[in-house]
């Protein structure tokens, strides 16, 4: 009789547990969830999630999560397109969307967002990049630029150790980011695939054991010198994250098999590398089209 009783409450208790998660603001449910991801993403994610919420509108953010509907959604998200890129109106929408998921989770989300603007990122050229090595030879940047060269991300560059450094093997199993209060803490890589092994020139492994260290700077001064060394060589801009995309283009433009770029360069999925080469890609079909050209011009007048 007491287990019935139980089981013929419970769903009320249930019930009842529902209206109170759901009788919150959007602030304080958004909060609740940064702090519900706070073991599981990285440092800078949680940081980004934080800052979320500050972008959105004070009269969304004080609407109970209970009364939210499409409608909301919706005026939010014009109010949005008109200030901020497309990319930021995607992010800010998918965070919404995931609080709701997780405090209203029956509610159906479908909303029209501003269509994204497709550009083309500089890529640095071959001569580009050896006139930044030839620039930074003998500096401190000298092997967080080669490293870059190589695939390495920012962050895994400034985290790197000596003990890092196994012969001609770079072990790369963690980086360097900010947190939400912009304090700089080391952290595992990533992502699962982020984690992995490079090989460097024995030379460049050498010059490192030598001076006893790899980056002992501030990630920022990379950057800083980057952007000042372009200026003074009068190339392009571009930032220390392109030479991760020069190195992808690279390595596909010499053929290499598209898994070992995946693998090389830490890439989750294939997606954002394939954007990165597509460069590469084009150049190398366009190449295919002269040959063909000429080839058909060879017959049809000579």
């Amino acid at each position: 009789e007491h287990s019935f009783s139980y089981l013929r409450i419970y769903p009320k208790l249930l019930e009842k547990s529902q209206v109170l998660r759901t009788h919150m603001t959007f602030k304080e449910a958004s909060d609740k969830y940064v702090d519900m991801k706070r073991n599981v993403l990285s440092p800078r994610t949680i940081m980004e999630y934080s800052r979320m919420c500050g972008r959105l509108s004070d009269w969304f953010t004080s609407l109970l999560i209970s009364d939210i509907n499409q409608a909301d959604i919706n005026r939010q998200i014009n109010e949005l397109s008109a200030q901020k890129k497309p990319k930021t109106v995607s992010c800010i929408h998918g965070f919404i969307t995931a609080v709701l998921g997780v405090y209203r989770p029956d509610m159906k989300i479908s909303t029209r967002l501003p269509q994204r603007i497709k550009s083309e990122p500089y890529i640095p050229s071959d001569e580009d990049v050896k006139k930044i090595l030839e620039h930074a030879k003998g500096s401190q940047f000298e092997i967080p630029i080669i490293l870059a060269c190589y695939g390495l991300r920012r962050s895994e560059i400034c985290a790197l150790q000596l003990e890092d450094i196994e012969g001609d093997i770079v072990h790369i199993t963690k980086a360097l980011v900010q947190d939400e209060t912009k304090a700089w803490v080391i952290k595992s890589t990533k992502t699962t695939e982020s984690t992995r092994d490079i090989i460097i020139p024995m030379e460049v492994a050498n010059k490192i054991i030598e001076q006893g260290y790899v980056y002992k700077g501030f990630p920022g001064s990379i950057s800083n010198y980057l952007t000042r060394a372009e200026k003074e060589l009068g190339i392009p801009h571009f930032s220390i994250h392109k030479l991760r995309h020069y190195f992808a283009s690279k390595l596909s433009s010499m053929n290499v098999p598209e898994a070992d770029i995946l693998k090389l360069g830490g890439w989750e999925t294939d997606h954002v590398m394939k954007r990165v080469y597509r460069h590469s890609m084009m150049d190398k079909e366009k190449e295919a089209q002269r040959e063909a050209a000429n080839k058909l011009s060879s017959a049809l007048f000579q």
